[in-house]
Order: structure tokens, then C-alpha cells, then sequence
């Protein structure tokens, strides 16, 4: 399932890139905002960046304006963002009120830089000295508002609030750029410079019903994380978006992942029952799927349990891993990407890594005649079970196990 971000960068007066504004786009031909609610709209974008492409590869290291509705600016959205890969910027139609300056503060106390957008001054607002005290960018609109509102802001941010920063957006003449220039405006956006470029992405389609049965574990009072981890492993949308926000999150470390318990514990309940809250709410509005996607899942899935209940047979450590290394085996299928890019941003251990690149490694076999099996190469299958001490009546047995596993979640 195809995923979109547009992505237009923000300059400063060398030119230089300084960051990007990300974008809500549902195709790649029309490059303009569609019809969709607000809401869900800045939800899509962050799932999009964290799990579908990958924040670091859209972000390139730079801070990321995103669009904030007045419901979202007051939800807890921000308990699962990184200040310092998001500046918030606060949509026009939001109304400026005490609540607003008060979240604002609050927001800037955490870290996060605020900027308002499409700003113009308006007559019958009291909070201002408060709100422009916790603003750290000024979007004007050089395509809408006219000179003397300009000149409103520009006047009273230069006399009263230096720490701000003036943006020229939508400049779209080098007569306009360098205007701002000259007046005393930092950053710049618009199609003088370039035009938002469509970035995409695959992402796996959920089972919504899944994530209704992991929130349901994870609501209980003492929640059963052995139950959690058994929840999560029945869904591959889960398991990698799991492994892509380890990895997107202040809580990276250089610990490789062998389970999803463990990535579990690693992420922490509070955490993981937050995104999955996020990422429920934006599956139920738009939930899709189809027979090949839903194939190449069921066979990962199948997959996943064969190594597994290989492992177990051979009485191997650690058989979590073998789990994951039938899991991930077709991550690049289902993601249409390369699998050395997909497996850098996964938080796996090098022996599972090793694996499921093809490379020699202890688990390699258990995976190979998993997959001999899957393709009715019954010869390889046999001949590599000999190699492992495998009995062939209790492989076919395994077999039809992991079938049944795999047809019951799918």
C-alpha cells in the first residue's frame, strides 16, 4: 500500500537548507492538499514519517515544521514526539486564547520550538505579549496578506521580541526574496526556491482488529506482557512499525532487538500503548488492504512460526530470533525497497541481520528449509533436514502447525 509525504524545504538568508515543512499528500500527481480531516491529516503525516518512510531518511538531520489543529495542540500526541526533531507549528484558524498561550508554554518548556502560521495581527486579541514570548517563528504569507500587515508584524517583533524569527512563505519572485531580505526576515519558503516534492513509501496494511485486541492487554491492570509480545507477533504491521519506532525514538540505544518482548521492554508499556492509541485512531479512519499484501503476510507469519518451532525441535537458544528472522524475510517485498535499506533502520541483531540478507550464518538453514518447504522443493527440504537431524514425519508436522498458526491470525 503506497504511503505519501510532500516535503518543502525551509532556507535561511545563505540559501541554505535549515529544515523541512512536512505535508499531508494522498498521491503523488497533484501536489496540493486534498480534501481530509485536519486531524487526521498531521496523524497521517507523523505515522507516515516514523513508520512508513522513516523520519530519518525525510528528515536528513534537520528539525520538521508539521501542522497542529487546536484539538491536537491540546491532546497528548506530543508524550510519543522528540522536541528536537519537531517544530510545532500552530495552524491560522487556531483561536488565540489563554488556554492556547498556556499549552504553548508548556510545549516550549518540554523543548519543542513553536512557530505560528500564516500570522496576521488582529485587533481584539489580548495575548499577544504572552504567546510572542514562546514563539520562536513567524510564518507571513507573501502571497495573501498585504504589505501594511506585513509591516504590523515585522514592526512589533523587531521593537519587542528579537528571539523571533521572521519566515517569508510562499515567495515565489526573487524580487519577493529579497525584499524579506532587506526588511529582516531569516527563513524562506516557497516555489521561488522549490516546490514540495512527493516522497513515497509502502506500508504494510494493518489488522485493525489486532490492534483493538493488543490495547484491550494492554488496559488491563497488570498487564501480561508475555501475552503483549504474543499479540503483537500475530501482526507484522505491528511487529515492524514496533521495530521502526525503537529506532525513530530517544530510547535508540546500540542493544540489538532478539524478541519482541524484549522490544517490548526496551520501548516500555506507557510508550507502547500511546503509539498503538495513535496508530489505531488513524487506521480506523482509513483502513485498506489487498489479496497481495495480505499473502506475502500470511506467508511471513508462516514463515515466523516454522523457524520457530524448528529452533524449539533442535532445542536452540533464543528461538525469539529464529522467530524474527522468518518474520522479516519478505520485508522487501512487502515494502517495495531494498533489503539492506530496511534492515539498517531496524533495530536487529547482527546474526538475524546476517540471515535474512542471505549471508552464512547458524540460522540460515532453519530459514532455508522453511522456505523449500513453502515452494514444495520437497528434495532441499529433506536434504537439509537431514543436515539439522530433523525427523521428516515430525518436519511435515511442523509444517502443517505453522500453516494452521499463520491461516488462523490471517
Amino acid at each position: 500500500m503506497e504511503v505519501f509525504i510532500g516535503r518543502q524545504p525551509i532556507f535561511n538568508t545563505l540559501e541554505e537548507v535549515y529544515s523541512y515543512e512536512l505535508l499531508y499528500r494522498n498521491g503523488i500527481e497533484k501536489n496540493q492538499f486534498p480534501e481530509i480531516d485536519s486531524d487526521l491529516a498531521t496523524v497521517d503525516v507523523i505515522v507516515n514519517s516514523f513508520f512508513s518512510i522513516g523520519f530519518e531518511e525525510l528528515a536528513n538531520g534537520k528539525p520538521c515544521f508539521i501542522n497542529f489543529t487546536e484539538n491536537l495542540l491540546m491532546s497528548e500526541i506530543f508524550d510519543h514526539l522528540n522536541p528536537s526533531q519537531i517544530v510545532v507549528e500552530i495552524l491560522e484558524d487556531v483561536p488565540i486564547s489563554e488556554q492556547l498561550v498556556q499549552r504553548v508554554k508548556e510545549l516550549k518548556a518540554r523543548g519543542f520550538r513553536i512557530a505560528l502560521d500564516d500570522f496576521v495581527m488582529q485587533e481584539d486579541i489580548h495575548y499577544y505579549q504572552e504567546l510572542f514570548t514562546y514563539t520562536d517563528i513567524i510564518k507571513v504569507d507573501f502571497l495573501i496578506s498585504t504589505k501594511e500587515e506585513r509591516k504590523q508584524i515585522e514592526k512589533r517583533v523587531k521593537n519587542e521580541y528579537p528571539h523571533i524569527a521572521l519566515l517569508a512563505e510562499k515567495v515565489e519572485t526573487r524580487e519577493q526574496y529579497q525584499e524579506a531580505v532587506q526588511i529582516g526576515y531569516k527563513l524562506f519558503q516557497g516555489y521561488f526556491f522549490m516546490q514540495p516534492q512527493i516522497i513515497k513509501g509502502n506500508e504494510i496494511p494493518a489488522n485493525l482488529l489486532q490492534y483493538y485486541r493488543v490495547i484491550a492487554l494492554l488496559r488491563v491492570e497488570e498487564p501480561d506482557i508475555d501475552q503483549i509480545a504474543e499479540g503483537i507477533e500475530h501482526d507484522l504491521a505491528l511487529s515492524y512499525k514496533l521495530m521502526q519506532l525503537i529506532n525513530s525514538s530517544s530510547k535508540r540505544s546500540r542493544s540489538k532487538i532478539r524478541s519482541i518482548k524484549q522490544a517490548i521492554l526496551h520501548l516500555g508499556l506507557e510508550d507502547l500503548k500511546k503509539w498503538i492509541y495513535i496508530l489505531t485512531y488513524r487506521e480506523s479512519q482509513k483502513f485498506n488492504s489487498c489479496g497481495t499484501f495480505d499473502e506475502l503476510m500470511k506467508t511471513s507469519l508462516c514463515r515466523a512460526k516454522m523457524c520457530e518451532l524448528l529452533a524449539k525441535y533442535n532445542r536452540k537458544r533464543n528461538t525469539s530470533e529464529y522467530f524474527l528472522v522468518g518474520m522479516f524475510s519478505l520485508i522487501d517485498a512487502l515494502l517495495q525497497r531494498p533489503m539492506n535499506t530496511i534492515l539498517m533502520k531496524l533495530p536487529l541483531s547482527d546474526e538475524v541481520v546476517e540471515t535474512i540478507s542471505g549471508s552464512s550464518s547458524f540460522m540460515q538453514p532453519y530459514l532455508q528449509l522453511t522456505i523449500a518447504l513453502e515452494r514444495m522443493d520437497l528434495k532441499m527440504a529433506y536434504l537439509i533436514a537431514e543436515d539439522l537431524n530433523i525427523n521428516i514425519d515430525d518436519l511435515l508436522e511442523m509444517s502443517k502447525v505453522a500453516n494452521k498458526w499463520s491461516n488462523t491470525i490471517c
